[in-house]
C-alpha cells in the first residue's frame, strides 16, 4: 500500500536562505525532532548522487537509512531516495518564492513510500503519523529560521 503524505509551510525569510538551510543534510538534527544523527557517505556539498545516511526515531523504533540524492535543482527542488527499511522512501523539499515577496519562501516537504508485509496493513497510521512528524518539523524549521538574523 503506498504512502503518500506532502506538508507545507511559509517561512518569512528569503528562497535562497530556505532552500541552503533545510537542503544541508548537516542540519538536519536542527531541525527534524525525529533525526539522532547524520552521516556523510560521500563528501559533501550535496550533489547529485550524494549519499548521506540518518538514523532516526519514529513510532518508537529506531530506523537506519541511506538516502541518495537523484534530482537536485538547487534552491528550487531536492529529492533523495532509500531502498533500504521497511518501507522504501522518497523524500522530496521545494521551495518557492510567493509572488511579489522574495522575502517569504513557501515550502513543500512529501514522502512516499510502498509499505511491505506488515507496514501495508498500517499505512493509514503511517500516513497520519507522518504528516503530524511532517507539520512539527517544518513548524520547528520555521521557528529557527525566523528567529535567526536575516542574511539579506
Amino acid at each position: 500500500m503506498a504512502v503518500d503524505v506532502q506538508t507545507e509551510i511559509v517561512i518569512q525569510r528569503p528562497i535562497d536562505e530556505v532552500s541552503a538551510f533545510a537542503g544541508d543534510p548537516s542540519k538536519a538534527c536542527d531541525w527534524y525532532v525525529n533525526i539522532k544523527s547524520v552521516r556523510w557517505e560521500t563528501s559533501p556539498p550535496l550533489v547529485l548522487g550524494s549519499r548521506v545516511s540518518y538514523v532516526a526515531s519514529f513510532l518508537g523504533k529506531e530506523l537506519a537509512y541511506t538516502y541518495e540524492v537523484v534530482e537536485l535543482e538547487p534552491g528550487r527542488r531536492l529529492v533523495m531516495r532509500t531502498d533500504e527499511g521497511p518501507m522504501p522512501m522518497e523524500t522530496t523539499y521545494e521551495w518557492f518564492e510567493l509572488p511579489g515577496d522574495v522575502l517569504s519562501t513557501r515550502m513543500t516537504l512529501r514522502n512516499r513510500g510502498e509499505a511491505k508485509g506488515l507496514q501495508a496493513f498500517t499505512a493509514p497510521l503511517l500516513s497520519w503519523s507522518m504528516r503530524r512528524a511532517n507539520l512539527l518539523d517544518l513548524d520547528c524549521l520555521k521557528r529557527r529560521l525566523e528567529a535567526a538574523p536575516s542574511k539579506n
